[in-house]
């Protein structure tokens, strides 16, 4: 009786075990803090609509079937309770891989320079930049090295924006990035140009992966 209690409780030690092991990993795959922001001429009402492949665990101004605010030229939102925002904040739970076939591997004491520089030839304005170095330094500076890779499709054909007015340029920023305790090789990333031209739409975000 004393050996059938000692395996009972063994199993359900290794059942809370990889129950545990599962919500670690669900945790992992969290695209963290995507923020838009808004750029038209002209004092313009924008409707944005955001399709992902995954879970929304919070949005701010509250996202129903959408957002609808009124934009200016300076990037600030009025939302129809005349709140001001300075940007759309989403952030999801999904099961996106991302691509680490090229990118960066940095160490962490040079990641804000590195991001400052990055950012900037991506077509981040300052303020943007500012904003994106602020929440992703905490968690990178302190590691070894990172290894950074900036998404296109892998991203962005999981997490599609459809806005109106349709805008003339759209850029969109996301980060997957890994701390490690040891340097790694990995081909250098091509990071493209960006020309912001009429109104614009500007989107920047993130994601941890272990």
């Amino acid at each position: 009786m004393i050996r059938k209690r000692f395996a009972l409780f063994g199993l359900l030690a290794l059942f809370c075990i990889l129950l545990s092991g599962c919500r670690e990993e669900r945790d992992e795959q969290f695209d963290a803090k995507p923020v838009i922001y808004l750029y038209p001429e002209e004092k313009t009402e924008v409707s944005v609509k955001l399709d992902f492949d995954g879970e929304l665990t919070c949005t701010y101004p509250a996202y129903d079937n959408g957002w609808t605010v009124t934009a200016g030229p300076d990037g600030i939102l009025t939302g129809a309770n005349g709140q001001i925002y300075n940007y759309l904040y989403w952030e999801g739970i999904s099961d996106t891989g991302y691509d680490f076939s090229q990118g960066f591997c940095i160490p962490g004491g040079e990641t804000a320079a590195f991001l400052e520089d990055a950012l900037a030839r991506l077509g981040l304005n300052r303020r943007e930049a500012n904003e994106f170095i602020v929440y992703w330094l905490p968690r990178m500076e302190q590691n070894p090295y990172n290894l950074i890779a900036f998404q296109s499709d892998t991203y962005t054909d999981h997490a599609r924006l459809t806005v109106t007015p349709e805008p003339n340029s759209v850029l969109r920023v996301f980060m997957a990035w890994k701390p490690l305790e040891s340097p790694a090789e990995i081909p250098a990333q091509d990071l493209p140009a960006f020309q912001r031209s009429g109104f614009t739409v500007v989107e920047w975000g993130g994601s941890e992966v272990r």
